[in-house]
């Protein structure tokens, strides 16, 4: 099969970690007898400073004649600190997903035993916990207009809308993944104050029956919040409006005891875009120390959504778990114990793909 992915590093952490993914990438390429062709794009603050904007459009073209995205990190301090800042890094983030039509982004949370220990929350609580966060990623706050400041700067304002359309879809979306799974689909909005919630939880009713052997559920999201902490293992698919999801899923993603270790997905009209979930953590930027695995991780997802390759996606996520079971982790994980680099971990799952 040909597999032709573009390849964004962005900033950061993100060259390194995307490298390892990308060697890994190849590894099962070959393995599985696949045609592999990739090439590289600019986007955020290494854009900015490049070519003076975070998507450039040879960059979009690059990513619409693609198959798949392999996606890095964006940010970086000298924008974060400067509030001014009419170009941000950003900005980029939010072009891409508008302009690659990317709707949905799909966040697995899953515990690996090996590492209970490392989880803020108690052992009997992880333990078997298993959800997915279906976050809707075009529309909401993050995109509504007007949007801006009044020219006495001293009044500020963000538009919430939502259509019909775009809440049909990510419902559709979270409805089809809980019948792969366990059956239940918990809906999180703030319906008691918000007219966009209410247009949410009135769709869902509407489409429910539709999915006679799902149980739904509706949530407010604040207690969403704090049932993912008091009790993580009762969620099975949780889908949920833009800036809701921004939070919500970074919270369920401490839970697993490392931030290095959550891929995601963002499904889109033209292609799709395989992450990490974390951000660009510059103080470790060329050290050679971050966590890959999120990255590679995030090239299963890669093989399994955009190509439909289920076994080479199980051959990763067995490479990864297997590093973690014998302690072959980077400096978040390894505690007491010997922290390898970024690339020894790349090396480790590659040669793992290679023997099995």
């Amino acid at each position: 099969m040909k597999l032709n992915i573009a390849v964004l590093p962005g900033d950061g952490i993100g060259p390194e970690i995307v490298d390892e993914a990308l060697k890994v990438t190849k590894a099962v390429a070959s393995k599985f007898g696949h045609e592999l062709s990739y090439e590289f794009g600019l986007t955020g603050a290494s854009a900015i400073d490049q070519v003076g904007e975070p998507y450039p459009e040879d960059t979009h073209q690059l990513c619409m004649n693609s198959d798949a995205v392999l996606f890095g990190a964006i940010g970086d301090p000298k924008f974060d600190n400067n509030p001014k800042a009419k170009v941000r890094p950003e900005q980029g983030l939010l072009a891409m997903r508008k302009k690659l039509g990317l709707y949905a982004n799909i966040r697995p949370l899953t515990i690996f035993k090996s590492l209970l220990d490392k989880s803020p929350l108690k052992t009997e609580l992880v333990d078997g916990a298993d959800f997915v966060c279906i976050r809707e990623l075009t529309g909401g706050i993050y995109f509504g207009r007007p949007q801006g400041r009044a020219e006495d700067g001293n009044t500020a304002y963000d538009t919430c809308v939502y259509t019909r359309e775009e809440i049909e879809r990510i419902l559709k979306l979270g409805f089809e993944f809980a019948g792969k799974r366990r059956k239940k689909l918990t809906v999180v909005d703030k319906a008691n104050v918000l007219c966009t919630s209410r247009l949410w939880r009135e769709i869902a009713q509407e489409m429910a029956p539709q999915y006679p052997d799902i149980e739904l559920e509706y949530m407010f999201v604040d207690n969403a919040a704090m049932q993912i902490i008091q009790w993580p293992k009762k969620f099975d698919v949780m889908v949920t409006e833009n800036m809701f999801g921004d939070i919500l899923t970074d919270e369920a993603s401490v839970i697993s005891g490392s931030l290095g270790l959550l891929p995601s997905a963002s499904i889109g009209i033209h292609t799709s875009v395989f992450e990490p979930i974390h951000g660009s953590y510059p103080q470790a930027a060329g050290k050679n120390i971050a966590n890959p695995n999120a990255t590679i991780l995030s090239a299963a997802m890669m093989f399994e959504y955009a190509f439909n390759l289920k076994e080479e996606a199980a051959l990763i996520r067995a490479a990864v778990e297997q590093s973690i079971e014998e302690g072959v982790v980077t400096e978040d994980l390894a505690g007491e114990g010997k922290a390898c680099s970024t690339s020894e971990i790349g090396d480790w799952v590659v040669d793992y793909i290679e023997k099995n």
